[in-house]
């Protein structure tokens, strides 16, 4: 009979090593990137280590564009490893397609500890034999050939059948602490012995990923509820890899919730919401990102949603992620998203938003002084009122334009007064002696000349001045952006519009 021998680990602190394992298939997908979020805060917690690496090994589905963007979206995102790509480590290779060699030698070894055996039935004659046996067929194999005779096996030899290699499975229940979850129970005979080398000698998922947590020592296994079902199979694997001395211990686990979409349905590739670089393309930062991850089946406390990576990385504990499934709200991630952004220098923000500024051609190129400081000075005015960095590049852009090239959009148009152009003139009047051309000074004077002077309520007073100066209907505070653009320019804008109409 074969029972399950071997211990679980212990590990805490430092000793704690947990893993990041994606396979390069598509785009990243949030729900990956929150997974990948909480093993490393959860190894920045303990004082542990945090491994990448690569489960490349299915040449049909892997990419390396998508190894690329795997690798660029971690670093973007700030989530640093300890071993792994391009980092290193005691355990090299890190891409599973370069580890061939080590998964044979551990087949050898489990071969020859007798927790490998031929199996030469195809699916077909299994469900056969189960029919006949008046067994269930969804059941499926039946373990009939853990001892199979030498007599048979040459049989089917001489027949040109190469044998696949199955898992002696314990012969008991299989019961674990799920971090997670709790205490989870899989009666005997719950799974049969199952294949871990294809017909040829290909070693399966199933083998590779468990043999790589072993070698590389993972002592905690955070992933997916989906995997939930393949516990038990990968404990009764290490069992066999603990009594063959290719491993020390059994890992804990931890299944984390599904991510959701909309309907409860699982966020799928599909949904634009999943996608990684729409988010950062839209113009989320990294800590408004990660912030909203992270409250994905976890919280700081019960009445607070905004903080820090350093204060999740000091108060993670996988014990308090919640195992229902978390439904993806976008509206709270772009409110949490514009909070971080509030959060940000003056100096910071304006880095951030460049880069965004060049790819809509407001600034080509690298940024003059002049627009360097325009940027320094809008950048208190803007970054109170964005929810992404994507919407600064309108928002700002009659800033770097000048008065000849204004364009004013339609819809700012359809909302001007009919007395737009004498309110405008009005304020020209106003401006043009004006020689401190401050915020308040512009402020008191346009006040003076359009709301008492002109009788005007401030929205109608203001509108049509905000529209010829920046061409829309909503922009940063208007006293402040004329100030930034300066008298010359501002009268320029205004003239223009007098002119036009």
């Amino acid at each position: 009979m074969t029972l399950i021998t071997a211990p679980t680990t212990k590990a805490t602190g430092s000793d704690v090593r947990v893993r990041f394992c994606p396979s390069p298939t598509g785009t990243p997908h949030v729900g990956l990137i929150r997974t990948a979020l909480f093993n490393w805060a959860y190894a920045r917690r303990t004082g542990g280590k945090f491994i990448f690496r690569i489960e490349d090994t299915d040449a049909s589905r892997d990419s390396e564009e998508s190894y690329g963007q795997l690798v660029e979206g971690l670093r973007w995102l700030g989530i640093d490893w300890d071993e792994g790509i391009d980092t290193g480590g005691p355990n090299e290779p890190y891409r599973q397609s370069e580890r061939g060699h080590i998964y044979q030698d551990v087949i050898e070894k489990l071969k020859s500890s007798g927790h490998l055996y031929e199996s030469f039935l195809t699916g077909e004659e299994i469900e056969q034999r189960n029919i006949a046996n008046s067994r269930a067929v969804q059941l499926g194999y039946d373990n009939s050939e853990r001892d199979l005779s030498e007599e048979d096996r040459q049989a089917y030899l001489s027949e040109g059948r190469k044998p696949a290699l199955r898992l002696r499975v314990p012969d008991q229940d299989i019961t674990f602490v799920d971090l997670v979850r709790g205490e989870i129970t899989f009666p005997a005979g719950s799974f049969p012995d199952f294949v871990l080398v294809r017909p040829g000698g290909a070693p399966l998922y199933t083998l590779v990923n468990p043999v790589d947590d072993a070698l590389m020592g993972v002592t905690h296994v955070l992933r997916g509820e989906d995997l939930l079902s393949s516990t038990p199979r990968q404990i009764a694997l290490y069992n066999a890899l603990v009594e063959a001395g290719v491993a020390t211990f059994i890992p804990r686990f931890g299944h984390l919730p599904f991510v959701m979409g909309e309907g409860n349905k699982k966020l799928s590739k599909r949904n634009p919401e999943s996608n990684l670089f729409l988010h950062r393309d839209r113009g989320f930062i990294p800590e408004g990102l990660l912030n909203y991850l992270a409250l994905l089946g976890w919280s700081i406390s019960a009445d607070r949603d905004i903080f820090s990576l350093d204060e999740l990385c000091e108060n993670f504990e996988i014990e308090n992620v919640n195992p229902n499934p978390a439904r993806f709200d976008q509206k709270k991630a772009d409110a949490i998203n514009a909070a971080h952004i509030r959060l940000l220098t003056d100096e910071d923000f304006v880095a951030r938003i460049l880069p965004y500024l060049q790819s809509a051609g407001v600034i080509q190129g690298q940024p003059t002084a002049r627009q360097l400081e325009i940027l320094s000075a809008v950048a208190p005015l803007t970054k109170e009122r964005v929810i992404v960095l994507g919407e600064v590049p309108a928002m700002i852009e009659f800033l770097f334009v000048d008065a000849a090239d204004l364009k004013i959009d339609e819809d700012a148009l359809k909302q001007l007064p009919e007395n737009a152009v004498e309110i405008v003139a009005a304020a020209i009047a106003s401006l043009e002696s004006l020689e401190d051309f401050t915020t308040e000074a512009i402020h008191q004077a346009l006040s003076d000349s359009l709301v008492d002077g002109l009788g005007e309520k401030p929205r109608n007073a203001f509108g049509p001045v905000r529209t010829a100066i920046s061409g829309r209907r909503v922009t940063p505070p208007l006293f402040e952006c004329m100030e930034i653009l300066g008298k010359e320019q501002s009268l320029a804008r205004l003239e223009a519009f007098v002119q036009s109409r």
